[in-house]
């Protein structure tokens, strides 16, 4: 599952900065194509005859630029802001939230300037001092995938360690994590796998690991002595998704130590107007169930609608989800199901 890009494209500004120099000179020597840009906001030249082929080759190209906006969105329930060391990522899931906001062509976008990034991420640490700050790092992106490039997870993480009053947190379905398994984290860093049922990995999560893998990962992770959770989403009320999503609480219970403490978020399918259809456009033949019908809308926290499943469903989902994650990890944290 290692992310090889088709083209990488720099803005030009991205030169300026010693990670840039140092990507260019590297991406030059190899048998790839190499572009210059004026703006990473405005790409152009990325082929695609229809938005199915477009989807797919934006999946492959990869883009280096300046993070200009170092004014940090707030992340509930996760934390308290938003990290923004990537955008998009290589997987192809059929569901992807950010189909209704990312661009037509989703490609793959890197900073080079993490320091300034992380600098910015200093002054809100000192900002709210003495209450700790928490950052997500992955909700605009699967970080994972292009670590080899930037290092950026690396850099995020030994700035963490020495936080008294700042934790970091990132979320990745990719299990090319070896790099971040030697680092002195001091415990302030999360690692979260995005995990579900076979069923809906195989169905609806192309170009990811399978849960076998993911939960290989999250061994190493605990292994390191990270602090380690995860992710079940979304969760899809599927003829048969009792047994299935017990059967998926019970392989991570097999797959890891029996005295790690883990910590679970647990998010149900939603989706907005747009991002369906989105998804019908890039994924025609879809039997992701979006039946508007069956939903209750309602408004998010960015103040746009969703249709999300009706309270009585919600309920049976939380409740069955919630007391068997108890029952096989006492002691786990459950941070929110949504």
């Amino acid at each position: 599952m290692d992310f090889y890009p088709d083209r990488v494209i720099f803005e030009q500004d991205a030169l300026e900065y010693p990670l840039g120099k140092s990507l260019w000179e590297s991406f030059k020597l190899a048998d790839i194509e190499v572009i210059v840009t004026r703006s990473h906001n405005r790409i152009t030249g990325i082929p695609g005859k229809n938005p199915q082929e477009a989807y797919r080759e934006a999946k492959r190209t990869l883009v280096f630029g300046v993070r200009r906006t170092l004014t940090f969105q707030t992340c509930k329930p996760s934390a308290h802001y938003q990290l923004p060391l990537t955008t998009s990522c290589p997987g192809k899931c059929e569901y992807c939230y950010l189909l209704g906001s990312l661009p037509n062509k989703p490609y793959i976008r890197a900073y080079v300037n993490i320091e300034e990034i992380l600098e910015k991420a200093r002054d809100c640490i000192i900002q709210r001092k003495p209450e700790v700050t928490i950052f997500e790092g992955s909700a605009t992106s699967d970080p994972v995938p292009v670590e080899k490039y930037t290092g950026a997870l690396a850099k995020t993480i030994l700035f963490f360690a020495i936080q008294d009053f700042g934790r970091f947190r990132f979320a990745t379905k990719f299990t090319e994590i070896d790099s971040l398994l030697i680092l002195k984290h001091n415990g302030h860093t999360t690692v979260r796998f995005s995990v579900n049922t076979t069923r809906i990995i195989k169905s609806f999560e192309h170009g990811t690991p399978n849960l076998e893998q993911r939960l290989k990962a999250a061994r190493k992770a605990i292994e390191a002595g990270y602090p380690t959770g995860f992710i079940i989403a979304p969760i899809i009320a599927y003829p048969g998704w009792e047994t299935e999503y017990i059967d998926l609480l019970k392989a991570i219970r097999e797959a890891l130590p029996d005295s790690q403490v883990l910590s679970f978020e647990f998010i149900t399918h939603r989706f907005t107007v747009r991002a369906k259809n989105r998804i019908k456009t890039l994924f025609p033949n879809t039997v992701l169930p979006m039946n508007e019908d069956n939903r209750k809308f309602r408004f998010g926290q960015f103040g746009y609608g969703k249709y999300v499943y009706a309270p009585q469903l919600m309920h049976r989902l939380k409740e069955t989800l919630v007391s068997k994650t108890e029952e096989l990890f006492p002691g786990a944290k459950i941070d929110y199901f949504v």
